[in-house]
């Protein structure tokens, strides 16, 4: 243990210079050069149907792994070109509680029943997909590879149309969204619900917690790499979503918060909101004055929100 702690600080007295990061997995550049292929998306289990659409558990290739998604269908004929899309990415829950059909239920019927195809991955590791968990994903990249090759997996599904491909993402969902949305032009618009969006300076104030101490973490592992956000701004900046926002180039996000969010810092999409708007990209900012971290109390209004959000922008 000794040994260990003295090697993490070795590491944060010597990190690594900004150009030496552009070879880190977290590098927005490295990201870019990776391809995304995806997969046919293979049934393995049709569920009980919505009011108008079908429900089916699919799995799809990423890295090698067979990742396990919720898809749901509108049922009848598809408008011209196809229907538009959504990859759905929901928020941190335990590996090993997380369940393909449970939770986040009433948020993908919304869409589903709105004339939106919806596919939910469950990320590496989750329910019975193969691979270990990475963790969260700000600080390691699996779960936002996981995410682009479902997107590549969507457009291959008949009846879709890829040209309207959009996404979105609650609490670290959003942090997925996000950086997803800088890597690939393929994600036409996004929705986030209380995202983990700020740079990584805020992101070490706001989550000071999440893995401190176990220099197995992947946090404890990006800090030995890179050091600390304000000793190594560039590092971080190569590897932050937050420093690419110019690069959507006019493709739209809408925020979701509330101020009563004890779980991610209201500051953060505060954090994005000025970002985007100093890059001269579209956002729309919808604050809920002392809701929580899900929305319970603005369900509806934000579900409406998000679903005419999409309608206008996919």
């Amino acid at each position: 243990m000794l040994h260990a702690r003295s090697a993490l600080l070795l590491a944060l007295l010597s990190p690594l210079t900004a150009a030496q990061t552009t070879d880190h997995p977290l590098s927005i550049e490295r990201m870019r050069a990776r391809t995304y292929p995806g997969s046919a998306l293979t049934t393995q289990q049709t569920l009980t149907p919505g009011a108008n659409y079908t429900r089916r558990v699919v799995s799809y290739q990423s890295d090698g792994l067979r990742i396990n998604a919720l898809l749901t269908v509108p049922t009848g004929t598809p408008p011209k070109g196809g229907w538009p899309a959504i990859v759905f990415n929901h928020g941190y829950i335990p590996p090993n509680e997380y369940r393909t059909t449970e939770r986040y239920v009433a948020y993908v019927d919304a869409f589903a029943r709105a004339g939106f195809v919806v596919l939910k991955p469950d990320y590496r590791g989750h329910g019975s997909s193969q691979g270990q968990p990475a963790g969260t994903s700000y600080w390691s990249p699996e779960y936002t590879t996981d995410v682009l090759n479902a997107a590549s997996s969507l457009k291959t599904l008949k009846g879709v149309n890829k040209a309207r491909l959009g996404m979105w993402g609650h609490s670290m969902g959003g942090h997925i969204t996000l950086r997803a949305m800088v890597v690939s032009p393929d994600i036409k618009a996004g929705v986030i619900w209380a995202g983990v969006v700020g740079p990584y300076d805020l992101l070490f104030k706001a989550l000071p917690q999440w893995g401190r101490g176990d220099p197995n973490d992947p946090r404890a592992r990006l800090l030995a790499t890179l050091g600390r956000p304000e000793r190594n701004p560039a590092a971080y900046r190569a590897i932050s979503p937050n420093a690419y926002l110019a690069d959507l180039r006019g493709r739209p996000l809408q925020l979701h918060h509330a101020t009563g969010d004890t779980h991610v810092p209201y500051s953060l999409s505060q954090s994005l909101a000025s970002g985007l708007k100093a890059a001269g990209q579209p956002v729309t900012f919808y604050t809920y004055a002392g809701d929580n971290h899900d929305l319970s109390r603005n369900l509806k209004a934000a579900l409406d929100r998000s679903i005419a959000f999409f309608k206008t922008h996919l």
